[in-house]
């Protein structure tokens, strides 16, 4: 199923036969944005940490029709991400479409007491892990002179918000990398786009909030509503296709058209 609302994704004819790597997508809006790109044809590698819960989007791809194989690895760990690379390119081939999504420590704390570990470890899981992941496959991009890597930044990074202050600055740095690479790799065919999606629907959020607070929530948005893992994934469809092939070093806001501060 696309998502838990129900429906199927967009078509994009030229996505059939593309190699696709998603980071973080083990779970929610990864795993959307797998089974979304499988939809479309193309062959899929799954990244997460939790080898259990990266096997489980594998299969359901393939029960589905899809193509895909599981890429386990740490992308705060540049050996092991190189380990990734070389592990996909065996099974599928040179990667066409890259989305670096892993991260999402975003959990509120008071910056006087979010401490220096704490910092480095956010910094590390949502900005690091996203130039690592990139520097891995960019090479290969440039040499064959194309591709497009899609980025996952969030409102936070681009607003105040209840987010912790390394979290604003990790997404906040991944629009700036996102906007730096796409004027730096345009000459090579390579296009660089971003994603800062608002509250999205996921596990957690169902464990920690009641039905009243979700209504609650959904009333701040202009839509009606918080987002869906869906709705993330038909913005990757669109980025990572031809449709948008005079598109890139854009952030899309995915806000339900809540904007400003």
């Amino acid at each position: 199923m696309f998502d838990e609302i129900g429906g199927e994704p967009p078509r994009y004819p030229d996505l059939a036969g593309k190699v696709a790597l998603v980071t973080g997508g083990s779970r929610g809006i990864g795993a959307e944005t797998c089974r979304a790109l499988a939809a479309n044809g193309c062959e899929v590698a799954v990244n997460g940490r939790d080898r259990a819960a990266i096997d489980e989007v594998v299969a359901g791809i393939v029960a589905a029709g899809g193509a895909a194989v599981a890429a386990p690895g740490d992308v705060t760990d540049e050996a092991a991400v190189r380990r990734m690379r070389d592990t996909v390119e065996r099974e599928l081939g040179p990667v066409d479409v890259l989305a670096a999504f892993a991260g999402g420590q975003g959990a509120p704390a008071p910056t006087a007491e979010l401490g220096a570990d704490r910092w480095r470890a956010v910094i590390e899981s949502d900005l690091t892990s996203v130039y690592l992941t990139v520097a891995a496959f960019l090479p290969g991009m440039i040499g064959r002179g194309g591709g497009s890597i899609i980025t996952m930044s969030s409102a936070a990074g681009r607003r105040p918000s209840r987010a912790n202050a390394a979290y604003a600055a990790a997404k906040a740095g991944v629009v700036m990398l996102t906007e730096h690479l796409a004027g730096e790799v345009g000459g090579h065919g390579i296009r660089v786009n971003c994603l800062a999606p608002s509250a999205v629907l996921n596990d957690r959020m169902r464990r920690s909030m009641s039905d009243g607070r979700l209504e609650e929530l959904a009333a701040a948005y202009p839509l009606g509503r918080i987002g869906r893992p869906g709705d993330v994934a038909q913005a990757v469809l669109y980025l990572a296709s031809d449709a948008s092939s005079w598109v890139t070093g854009v952030t899309l806001d995915l806000t339900g058209g809540r904007v400003g501060a």
